[in-house]
């Protein structure tokens, strides 16, 4: 047994003995030693004692039921707050450091070895294209105002860490962890109602707001530290190895409840959340930056004043409350934003990189180096949209759209063509000049929802939005269907529309549909940038079972690869995985390094569901944990990928 399971033990004994005082004060001291003799009958029930376990949970009164279901309930959340804590509690000087923390600066050393130089190696980490998407679960019943309660306990523990403390500060650890205890067994565990797209939302705003907008600024800073100290360099300032996009409030499939006006709301609640994030930030900014000296470059910006940092950041402050009250008003009344509402990431970006250029270039880069460049950090990673928004909608809703506009139109059913009739029809489509639809064409209500989506993806800022997620694609026309419904809508800008291959058969029929689909005239001039698509884990699963599917997922990449390789497209795979072994659940670093040479070209899009968010990201400092996970996995897929695997009979 080591120090460190000692001190795991005794902070689950001291949360256990809180939490018993506090069953104590409502139900009795009779009442608490049932716990303890259902307990006790649970460890001997280990040891070939069932009877008695059987013969103390039968003397339970029914009354009695749900207050001990609860109390073990609690019990084990706070065993698990305890043990998450485990992953980051403060080490001893003589203890090696977790493995999280060595693995990016190991792996740099390795592909040093290897013969990667330090130039390849700064250039390949600065620009690799991680993207985590947010997903929401219908499995992740906490309700938000307990897991803040957990997050308390868990700075509680953090408190209680430092050796240092007197016995009366000691003692005011343990009244708060009583308190906050006390709080957590009198909140009501459940969620009465459903929460709504909107509330799923806000939730992912809140992991955002909590854990990950501080996570990423020290992320980058020890990734940088590693690089530096590895090859001499640094990571340049527009470096965003990792970003994160969202589903909720996007992903519409099988839920009639994310609408076109759900979309539309969450996008604004992102730039109000992004505004006020950036405005606490640059607050604090303006009040520490009060030295005088500045570069030519700010003084020519600001001109002759006795604070020019705060005089650069002051117009900035203001556009920002300014795009925050703006998105607050259109929650409620549609309006366009206002000329001083901040529209491009760039406006948000230059002022705060030239005041870190002006204190280097003054001899001050222990101040720029301080909370101006975590804010830079902030500003690459999430910008005045936070997170991108995906739309996600299944095939069979496209494809009941276009039938009903084509009997409009008198050219028959959409649904009835073979593939080759439809795809003929959406080409000649997409190359039209003249609309579609006439303006006076009433659509019905399924339709009419397709058609208003795709208007609020033609209205958003590109900036705002992901890719456009086709579930259940099974052929090329299903990409053409997306593409000329947005075209429809009016959207003039590229914009990824990705198949979704998820059961067995779609699986093995990936690579002939994405070879149709690429040799299409006219299809890979239109694509800016990857061409992205997404392999799904959990219906596979559900067809062949948890081996099968990996194999057929591990076939579906391998041919992928090849025919974008043949085709001289750059491929992006979008993992959507689950928290379960079931759907496609693996550690990250491990599930990563199993995919097959050239699946990771350092880009990666993978789903982060449910209540994995909350133990990957919900604190900070084990959200920075698995962020360098993700950095090193993809960086050593990317650089070192592993070598092809042998097939009986292959030669």
């Amino acid at each position: 047994m080591t120090d460190i399971d000692v001190r795991l033990r005794e902070d689950v004994h001291l949360l256990g003995e809180l939490l018993g005082h506090t069953v104590r004060e409502q139900h009795g001291e009779t009442f608490l030693q049932k716990i303890e003799a259902i307990r006790h009958s649970a460890k001997a029930d280990r040891s070939g004692g069932e009877e008695q376990l059987s013969s103390t949970l039968a003397d339970l009164a029914d009354d009695e039921l749900l207050p001990v279901a609860r109390a073990f309930n609690q019990f084990l959340n706070l065993a698990n707050i305890a043990e998450q804590y485990q992953l980051i509690r403060r080490r001893d000087a003589d203890q090696p450091e977790p493995f999280e923390a060595r693995v990016l600066p190991e792996l740099l050393a390795r592909l040093k070895a290897a013969g990667h130089s330090d130039d390849a190696l700064a250039r390949q980490l600065g620009k690799l294209n991680i993207e985590l998407v947010l997903t929401a679960h219908p499995t992740e019943v906490a309700r938000r105002t307990l897991i803040q309660k957990y997050d308390a306990i868990a700075a509680q523990l953090a408190v209680q860490d430092h050796r240092d403390l007197t016995p009366a500060e000691r003692e005011q650890v343990r009244e708060r962890l009583q308190r906050l205890i006390a709080e957590a067994w009198h909140t009501e565990e459940i969620r009465r109602t459903r929460p709504t797209p909107v509330d799923e939302a806000k939730w992912g705003f809140a992991v955002i707001e909590h854990s990950l907008w501080h996570a990423i600024p020290n992320h980058m800073r020890k990734a940088d530290k590693a690089l530096h100290a590895a090859t001499g360099l640094h990571l340049p300032l527009e470096a965003a190895p990792i970003r994160f996009a969202s589903w909720m409030g996007g992903d519409r499939d099988g839920n009639p409840n994310v609408t076109a006006a759900v979309t539309r709301e969450v996008l604004l609640l992102a730039r109000w959340m992004a505004a006020d994030l950036f405005l606490r930030d640059v607050h604090s900014l303006a009040a520490e930056l009060s030295m005088q000296q500045a570069s030519p470059a700010l003084r020519a910006r600001v001109g002759d004043c006795a604070e020019p940092y705060r005089a650069l950041l002051k117009p900035l402050r203001e556009r920002l409350r300014e795009t925050r009250a703006w998105a607050q008003s259109a929650l409620t009344t549609a309006q366009p934003p206002g000329p001083l509402v901040l529209q491009d990431n760039r406006e948000l970006f230059e002022p705060l990189h030239l005041c870190f250029e002006s204190l280097h270039e003054c001899g001050m880069g222990v101040i720029a180096d301080g909370p101006l460049l975590d804010c830079l950090r902030r500003a690459v990673t999430f910008g005045l949209f936070l997170v991108r928004l995906d739309v996600r909608q299944d095939s069979t809703r496209h494809a009941a759209a276009l039938s009903e506009i084509t009997e409009y139109l008198g050219l028959g059913s959409y649904a009835e063509w073979n593939e080759e009739a439809r795809i003929d029809f959406l080409q000649r489509e997409l190359a039209s000049r003249r609309p579609l639809l006439p303006a006076h064409y009433q659509p019905q209500a399924d339709t009419a929802e397709v058609l208003d989506t795709c208007r609020e993806i033609a209205a958003a800022p590109a900036a705002s939005l992901g890719s456009y997620v086709i579930s259940m694609a099974g052929a090329a026309s299903d990409v053409l269907a997306v593409q000329l419904l947005l075209k429809e809508a009016g959207l003039q800008r590229p914009m990824r529309v990705v198949p979704l291959f998820e059961t067995l058969a779609d699986l093995d029929n990936a690579g002939p549909v994405m070879q149709r689909l690429l040799s299409l005239p006219g299809y890979r001039a239109g694509l800016h940038g990857p061409q992205e698509v997404m392999i799904g884990y959990s219906d596979s699963a559900k067809d062949a079972g948890t081996t099968a599917a990996a194999w057929a997922q591990y076939r579906a990449q391998e041919t992928l690869v090849q025919i974008c390789r043949e085709q001289e497209v750059e491929l992006l795979l979008f993992h959507g995985r689950g928290g379960t072994v079931g759907r496609g659940g693996a550690p990250a670093h491990a599930a990563i390094l199993s995919q097959p040479p050239g699946s990771v070209a350092g880009r990666f899009r993978a789903t982060e569901q449910g209540e994995m968010i909350r133990f990957k990201f919900g604190l900070a400092d084990i959200a920075e944990q698995n962020l360098n996970l993700y950095l090193a996995a993809v960086l050593e897929a990317t650089l070192l990928p592993p070598p092809p695997l042998s097939r009986p009979g292959a030669r």
